[in-house]
């Protein structure tokens, strides 16, 4: 059965290979981009997640184009590195408006038509650097593990409706996210990575598609790394 698909910053990276995931198994599927355009062949809408009107109308353009929201996709995030004693208070509070209050707009406005109809999934792209932490990520790693916090409250929240609310954590995963790291860091990570690897964005698209299935109709609340094996106990 072909659904609505909303993933926010689905214009490249690992929202890019979530959306043409669920566009390869038929479902209807809308992105949101802030710069740039949209991918071809996927219906896109303009969206600055850290503007509440705007977050509004491109929910609003989705169900005019395709109806009711059933799977959201908070994907959408970027980073201000810099060590703590050099990292300016606007650095700090635009990561966390974009990683996490973005998310919770979209959440915010992209439930209503889950609530009537009953069902749906909601799944927040965090990070293992949510729970590890990272040096000049104080920020980044903030808003990341917000996120479970978020998505396990609207677990409780919503679960009596057949709503489900996950969080996937990628780790070092081969995008433009990571073009920035030094050899000697990206060294660092694969060799505390138990598969001596990154990952690819299609490996966890693969994982965002299964929560967003049937298949995982009894989970809910779960925090699920797609990493190598980084991480993991955390």
């Amino acid at each position: 059965m072909s659904r609505t698909v909303l993933i926010s910053g689905g214009n490249r990276g690992i929202g890019l290979a979530v959306a043409r995931s669920f566009a390869d198994a038929g479902d209807k599927v809308a992105v949101t981009y802030r710069t740039g355009a949209p991918p071809p062949g996927l219906f896109g809408v303009a969206c600055d997640v850290t503007e509440e009107e705007s977050v509004k109308r491109a929910v609003a353009d989705v169900e005019a184009q395709y109806g009711p929201v059933e799977v959201l996709v908070a994907n959408a995030g970027i980073t201000r590195d810099g060590l703590l004693p050099m990292m300016s208070e606007k650095d700090f509070r635009d990561v966390i408006d974009t990683n996490v209050l973005g998310a919770f707009r979209l959440a915010k406005h992209a439930t209503g038509g889950m609530l009537r109809k009953r069902w749906g999934r909601l799944v927040f792209m965090s990070s293992v650097m949510g729970t590890l932490g990272s040096p000049g990520q104080t920020n980044y790693a903030a808003s990341k593990s917000a996120l479970v916090g978020l998505a396990r409250s609207l677990a409780w929240e919503l679960g009596a409706r057949k709503i489900t609310s996950n969080v996937v954590t990628p780790g070092l995963i081969e995008t433009d996210m990571i073009e920035h790291i030094t050899d000697g860091r990206r060294a660092e990570l694969i060799g505390n990575t138990p598969l001596r690897r990154t990952g690819t964005a299609d490996e966890v698209a693969a994982v965002v598609r299964f929560l967003a299935s049937d298949a995982a109709s009894f989970v809910t609340g779960a925090v699920v790394p797609v990493s190598g094996g980084i991480g993991m106990g955390h």
